[in-house]
């Protein structure tokens, strides 16, 4: 009998519930590790995994939930937790908070943000998305009384959109959020293709700024790779420059 194992989303949570039911084993991960990431990337405050309906907790899905961790690591702004489970012996090794039931998970986590400081908007390829980009970030940084992150923000999402326009060329998704007094500056787009950064470039050289400009501006930066694409962010604190 094939493997299975089924990962319904509960958005209609404080945060995204993730009830991971089924076989859990080296031929389902992949997938199960597809749904958290794609959760991951639209920069949910938090993110709760459900483990209960998991059959024979196995190494294979403890690894894949540590991997989900080491990941997101730098990703700013989403906690995990797992709930659904008493044995924390066995899902210990993923390094996820651990609660007995969803109800306490939310608990611990406490209230969602009421201040609605994140966005997200959709943009096509092609002239005038950066500038679309610039108009989001003045509008939120003036509602979020945030003026003196705009500037930099705006480089940000400038060389971000303009990276997709010009050489993903897919539809793209533009995220900005605030964690306490930082902010996140993301793009996902369609296309595998990493960022490479590999420092200062030569005044000689045409083009390959735009990741010296973000790394310039920003406190840190990533990616975070996605079964049908990539998110690339990068985060500004109120003392960058």
């Amino acid at each position: 009998m094939p493997s299975d194992v089924r990962h319904p989303v509960d958005r209609d949570q404080a945060y995204p519930l993730v009830r991971l039911t089924g076989v859990l084993d080296d031929d389902t991960v992949a997938a199960a590790r597809s749904t958290l990431l794609d959760e991951l990337a639209n920069q949910p405050e938090a993110i709760v995994v459900d483990v209960a309906g998991i059959e024979e907790p196995n190494p294979g899905a403890v690894g894949m939930l540590r991997q989900v961790l080491d990941e997101t690591r730098d990703w700013p702004g989403s906690h995990l937790a797992l709930s659904g489970t008493t044995d924390t012996a066995v899902w210990q090794p993923s390094g996820w908070p651990i609660w007995p039931g969803p109800h306490e998970a939310f608990a611990a986590l406490g209230a969602a943000d009421q201040r609605n400081h994140r966005l997200a908007s959709d943009l096509e390829p092609e002239v005038g998305a950066a500038r679309r980009s610039r108009e989001m970030i003045t509008e939120a940084c003036a509602r979020w009384d945030q003026p003196d992150l705009t500037g930099n923000a705006c480089i940000v999402a400038t060389e971000l959109v303009n990276n997709v326009v010009a050489h993903a060329r897919t539809p793209m998704r533009f995220l900005l959020a605030m964690h306490g007094d930082t902010m996140s500056v993301a793009v996902r787009d369609g296309s595998p293709v990493v960022p490479r950064f590999t420092g200062p470039v030569a005044p000689t050289s045409y083009g390959g700024r735009g990741l010296l400009l973000i790394d310039t501006v920003s406190s840190r930066w990533g990616h975070l790779a996605l079964s049908d694409g990539k998110v690339v962010w990068a985060q500004l604190g109120p003392h960058d420059e």
